[in-house]
């Protein structure tokens, strides 16, 4: 069973490593890719990061080595990225996470007496948050933000990781820095044009 989610978590990671290079390939890159050539490329590059090809391991597992598994949630995040004609994420889930992150890792870290990680190990009021979380996605009209959620919850409750904290699925480091650069950049961005607009439009 061990040697099973080993097998898969390195799959998983393989895929999600490709999707990223995907990513950086296209913000480099004048014209959007077609989803045929990402899909193409999505198993050229999950191939060569999982296979050894004479190496004692395989190059995805020194990833995972220094990156550990990823949360279900930022893994199909990136995934769903590949799809076409896909509604942008909205700014209030990057404003959760965000804050979610600020206040979730200096109290994990043993700041103060609050302990919100012990909450992963089976909080049913941790739960209930979670899907109002969920229900909250529904209601802004983020049919796939309810999704994500669901499947990470299914996933912490089949144990896909080796990990049994709920946390573990639904956030980690990466997705924190992402949320949280998003939002900011978003804030500036919106500064800006407004700065902007009002120059343009200023009398005389």
């Amino acid at each position: 069973m061990n040697s099973f989610m080993q097998t898969f978590a390195l799959i998983e990671l393989s895929i999600t490593c490709a999707i990223v290079c995907i990513w950086i390939l296209q913000k480099f890159s004048p014209n959007t890719l077609p989803f045929a050539v990402k899909a193409f490329l999505v198993i050229l590059i999950g191939n060569c990061l999982y296979w050894p090809f004479g190496m004692n391991l395989p190059l995805v597992a020194y990833v995972r080595g220094a990156t550990g598994d990823l949360s279900i949630v930022l893994t199909l995040l990136l995934w769903s990225s590949l799809l076409p004609a896909i509604k942008p994420i909205p700014i209030t889930f990057k404003f959760a996470a965000a804050i979610i992150s600020l206040c979730f890792y200096p109290f994990a870290l043993g700041l103060g007496m609050i302990d919100p990680y012990a909450w992963g190990y089976g909080s049913i009021l941790f739960l209930v948050a979670v899907l109002f979380f969920a229900v909250v996605c529904g209601l802004a009209n983020w049919t796939r933000g309810v999704w994500i959620i669901a499947i990470a919850i299914i996933a912490w409750a089949a144990h896909w990781h080796e990990s049994a904290n709920l946390w573990d699925y639904l956030l980690d480091p990466f997705l924190a820095i992402w949320a949280m650069t998003a939002f900011i950049a978003m804030i500036y961005r919106r500064r800006k044009d407004k700065a902007r607009s009002g120059y343009l439009f200023r009398p005389g």
